[in-house]
């Protein structure tokens, strides 16, 4: 089986699939950002793939403007003819794939990069996808040496980074007992969703059933200990007058992407092993990961006002009234902008409500100031810190951003992350430098706040 640097000798170093569709064609635009610039890039050779050629290179020169399109292969591959899939993989040291719902198209993808020793990066926001394709695929993608990690885009690398980000800031004896995520979504137009993030989520309800199911029917995962109980369940919105913002539960993959990384760290506490780490790898992913501390995890969605907060709820209404039934899916799927509140739409956002669109996502972390007193009766969190995370639209340009440079991270560190198999990125890309690399590429990490909590 070919790995690690053994897949230097392929035609392509990425192949992108879907790069004719709303999100592929931003990504493209970022891709080419890091073809061969600078010269030491590890992207060096790109092709481009999609079930229409025409309309991937429409895309590929729309990414381009106003300059020429470079001369980027174009590859036919389409998720309902495997050979087309297994063929492209073949010439590919990574796919990214940007087609979705991943639940309807993901699986073939998967498959084709496993059987072929790919490594495979994705943008699903999908748990039931993300949790299927780890019990079907781990086990071959470790012996064949194919990495696959999906939610490697807003979905859930910055939810992923910006909670270690918040634990690293707790020093022993300090440690957090939860850290709940806050985000607002900013605009000076009013900006609509792409349709598939829609459809995902209302595909999601659909199956939720199967979600379960196939939790029930793995083994327990490796539960990490927390200091101190369980935080209470809170109300449905809330008031969260310190940051000055009304928040809901948001049913994100984030939360959920979060404690799977929680769980793969408790089973291995120095994180996953490299296929050919040195000496000083192993020290720097041993110091990160001691520094990570469990805590509950929750995600918030956010709006500056209790009225703001309306259109989630109606949409969440509809979505779970609806989404269970055939019928009612379809009028969902028909009607979007009818069923949010304009929110999404099969058209999707303009480039200027794009780039007039920007993110804010609040860490707030209890805890105790000395992880020894959470074992006393009643004792509650006597500490505070709150971190945020912010940078552009979420869809378009931070998805590429985040999914470029996790991509960069696997060409040019292959041999320090694990052989191969199924994993939620964090566990995979936590110890090295994304975060410094996001930051680079205008998403920012910041302090907010440390303080005592009264009595």
């Amino acid at each position: 089986m070919e790995q690690g640097d053994r897949r230097r000798d392929r035609s392509y170093d990425v192949v992108i699939f879907g790069a004719s569709g709303f999100t592929g064609r931003y990504v493209v635009r970022e891709a080419l950002k890091f073809l061969g610039n600078p010269p030491s890039s590890p992207l060096r050779t790109l092709a481009l793939a999609g079930r229409s050629p025409a309309k991937v290179a429409e895309a590929l020169r729309w990414a381009a403007a106003p300059a020429p399109p470079p001369p980027v292969p174009i590859l036919r591959a389409d998720a309902g003819d495997p050979s087309s899939l297994l063929s492209v993989c073949r010439q590919a040291r990574l796919m990214l794939n940007c087609v979705g719902p991943f639940r309807l198209y993901g699986e073939p993808v998967v498959a084709a990069c496993v059987e072929a020793g790919t490594d495979y990066l994705d943008i699903s926001g999908e748990p039931e996808f993300m949790e299927r394709m780890e019990a079907a695929y781990h086990e071959r993608a470790a012996e064949a040496g194919s990495l696959v990690v999906s939610a490697c885009g807003f979905d859930s690398v910055p939810a992923e980074m910006g909670a270690m980000f918040n634990s690293r800031q707790w020093v022993s004896p300090a440690a957090p007992n939860r850290i709940e995520a806050y985000l607002r979504l900013e605009s000076e137009k009013r900006i609509v969703g792409n349709f598939g993030t829609y459809e995902s989520a209302v595909l999601g309800v659909a199956n939720a059933g199967k979600l379960q199911e196939l939790r029930r029917s793995r083994p327990r995962r490796a539960r990490p200990v927390i200091p101190g109980p369980p935080p209470p369940k809170g109300p449905l919105i809330e008031q969260q007058k310190e940051l000055g913002l009304w928040s809901l539960k948001l049913p994100s993959a984030d939360a959920v992407v979060v404690r799977r990384t929680l769980a793969a760290l408790t089973e291995n506490p120095g994180g996953l092993q490299g296929c050919e780490e040195g000496e000083e790898q192993i020290e720097k992913r041993k110091r990160f990961w001691s520094a990570v501390k469990p805590a509950h995890f929750g995600v918030k969605i956010c709006s500056r006002s209790l009225l703001g907060t309306l259109p989630f709820i109606f949409t969440g209404i509809f979505i779970g009234l609806l989404g269970s039934i055939a019928f009612g899916r379809s009028l969902l799927l028909k009607f979007p902008a009818l069923f949010t509140l304009g929110a999404f739409s099969k058209t999707g956002p303009t480039e200027e409500e794009v780039s007039s669109a920007t993110f804010k996502m609040w860490f707030v972390g209890h805890g105790y100031s000395d992880a020894s007193l959470a074992s006393q009766s009643r004792r509650k969190p006597d500490t505070e810190i709150i971190t945020r995370v912010s940078g552009p639209e979420i869809g378009y340009l931070t998805t590429p951003i985040v999914l470029l440079q996790c991509a960069l991270i696997v060409l040019g560190q292959r041999g320090s992350l694990p052989k191969g198999g199924v994993y939620p990125p964090g566990i995979v890309f936590g110890p090295f430098d994304l975060q410094e690399r996001l930051q680079e590429n205008g998403i920012s990490f910041d302090v907010i706040s440390k303080k005592a909590l009264p009595a």
